[in-house]
């Protein structure tokens, strides 16, 4: 099994929490599960996401041969994200040499995995992370059920490629697609802290009280959260630059929302060091040298040492 150690200790106030990885024969992650079982969520998605790197990072081999979850694996090769994965497995749609697959089921590079019936390259593809200038009215999904709007389609894109995160259908601006989104999403996700940049458009005349309650956090009712701080820069008398470092569900026009105002333009301009620039509504680039570097460098600095706040 591959075994861990988490180690609690305090600094300053703080809760961090290292999981140091013990290698032994691998058979169940019962003592992971209950150790989790008594975290916050927010802790949980830490602990998850400091596990997959280790793991990308180390491959963990089992005589002689890559093994790796059946989730995991069909998203590392383009077929689906993890969530896909394990809704089909479910389903009862994929199968491992020849039987029905089953949650959390280890595969290795020899195995022969199908997916409705049709065997599952086990050639890895490489690594793609474009970035998109999503126009209004395209729905950040997978799925058919949108038609043409979903992006995905939309994009046509040659290898099968997943949003990281989400950007509401009325917004438009930059968001980032790979071909290993479940991993991505996880990176990216707002528990983690990294900045995502807008510019904001409302329907009147914007204060400094407006300034002053949007960037000290608001408490949203529909959530039941409070949103984080964050800078908020006024442009014009009814446009703003905002900056944050979470992503709740429609977090912007729910924030405005609460202050009296309405969003009638929002478009996302950075997500950490990537930027929308000139890149022309509709179209894409893909991401490669020194600014891919950077996106992986920062999130991969941010989370080396997992850095919890303490219960109070």
């Amino acid at each position: 099994m591959m075994g861990f150690e988490p180690t609690i200790f305090r600094s300053g106030g703080e809760r961090f929490i290292q999981l140091s990885y013990m290698y032994t024969t691998y058979n169940n992650l019962y003592a992971y599960i209950l150790y989790i079982i008594k975290l916050k969520p927010a802790t949980i998605e830490l602990i998850h996401l400091y596990i997959d790197l280790n793991l990308s990072a180390m491959k963990i081999r089992i005589g002689g041969n890559m093994s790796e979850r059946i989730n995991k694996y069909l998203s590392a090769h383009g077929v689906c994200s993890r969530r896909e994965a394990d809704r089909m497995i479910q389903e009862g749609r994929i199968t491992i040499d020849g039987r029905i697959a089953v949650m959390g089921e280890m595969v290795e590079d020899n195995t022969i995995i199908c997916v409705d019936g049709r065997k599952v390259d086990n050639t890895t593809p490489p690594q793609v992370v474009i970035a998109f200038n999503k126009p209004v009215g395209i729905v950040c999904t997978t799925t058919d059920k949108q038609g043409k709007n979903n992006i995905v389609d939309f994009i046509g894109y040659k290898e099968r490629i997943y949003p990281v995160g989400r950007l509401d259908k009325e917004s438009d601006g930059l968001i980032l697609l790979t071909n290993d989104g479940d991993m991505m999403d996880r990176l990216l996700r707002s528990v983690n802290g990294h900045e995502k940049e807008y510019i904001v458009s409302v329907n009147k005349p914007i204060n400094k009280e407006f300034i002053k309650r949007m960037s000290g956090g608001i408490y949203l009712k529909e959530l039941d959260r409070t949103t984080r701080k964050c800078v908020v820069e006024k442009i014009s008398d009814k446009t703003f630059r905002i900056i944050l470092t979470q992503g709740l569900n429609r977090q912007i026009r729910r924030m405005c929302a609460e202050c009296g105002y309405s969003v009638t333009k929002l478009t996302r301009i950075r997500i950490m060091n990537v930027e929308l620039g000139d890149l022309k509504t509709g179209e894409y680039r893909e991401l490669d040298g020194k600014e891919l570097n950077t996106l992986y460098e920062q999130i991969y600095k941010q989370i080396e040492t997992v850095n919890i706040q303490a219960d109070n």
